[in-house]
């Protein structure tokens, strides 16, 4: 990369990582071994790379994807620091897939590493555990919703530098000044759901906003709003509080996991838990 090139990378870096601004429209980067990438390449530094895998947790049994993998150092380190299963990285740039192939032969672990010269956006990482991202905001948000909707529920996420908008991350970690954002991809669970417990049916509507969770239950014709409700992977919980027939407030706590239209979990009032299966009805 030439000086006036490194230059350029660098003041990007600064502006979105120090002044958080964004271009108003796209850019576009020449890249070494193509004419125009969406993302500069500016590597992750090692104590970042080493975070971010560390809290992503990954480890044994992961298959590990790597979204504009650039020199592959994430994928190298996710296979021999790690010992994940696999790692497969992407990258627009021919010249950094033969540098991450390269590196990946150095290092030993070019039995599990495959670096694919494709575009993210229409490549297929649904086989994921594991995602790790260094890329631009406005590419953040523009995946997202494949994130949310072809990951399976638990998959982490792991971004260097840059969020996913309205999409709360669950940990905010700092590492030598830089931020690093983590998810963990949730089920859906917003509809109607009910259960029966001790004689008594009850029905939750439940409203979702990425990993929160809103709405109300009613039992007994009282309807009371769920509270501290959470998704977290395919685990599930809430809250409800109401006045039992002494005039007393009563809470009940819902913790259950969720396999598609149903919720296998445990309620507990008052330290006695009952345990429960909840259905989706719409």
């Amino acid at each position: 990369m030439d000086a006036f090139r490194t230059l350029l990378v660098l003041g990007l870096v600064f502006m979105f990582n120090v002044s958080g601004a964004q271009p108003e429209q796209p850019y576009k980067y020449k890249g070494d071994g193509i004419d125009e990438v969406d993302v500069p390449y500016v590597p992750t530094p090692d104590d970042v790379v080493h975070a971010m895998l560390t809290r992503a947790n990954a480890g044994p049994g992961d298959i590990h994807y790597d979204l504009g993998s650039g020199d592959g150092r994430i994928v190298v380190s996710a296979l021999r620091d790690f010992n994940v299963e696999r790692a497969v990285g992407i990258d627009l740039d021919p010249a950094r897939i033969k540098e991450a192939n390269e590196n990946a032969r150095q290092a030993g672990v070019a039995d599990r590493a495959t670096f694919y010269e494709a575009d993210l956006f229409e490549f297929d990482f649904h086989e994921a555990t594991v995602l790790t991202l260094y890329l631009l905001p406005e590419i953040n948000v523009k995946l997202r919703p494949r994130i949310l909707n072809e990951l399976a529920p638990g998959t982490r996420v792991v971004s260097h530098a840059f969020s996913m908008g309205e999409w709360e991350a669950d940990v905010i970690d700092t590492v030598g000044g830089r931020n690093i954002y983590y998810w963990v991809v949730p089920a859906k669970v917003a509809g109607e759901w009910q259960w029966a417990m001790n004689g008594t049916e009850y029905r939750a509507t439940i409203a979702q906003n990425f990993q929160r969770l809103s709405g109300d239950m009613i039992a007994s014709g009282a309807q009371v709003p769920l509270q501290y409700g959470v998704v977290r992977g395919d685990m599930v919980s809430f809250e409800t509080r109401a006045r039992d027939t002494n005039g007393q407030t009563q809470t009940m706590l819902f913790e259950g996991t969720v396999n598609g239209n149903t919720m296998n979990g445990v309620v507990i009032i008052d330290g006695k838990s009952t345990d429960v299966t909840a259905r989706r009805t719409n």
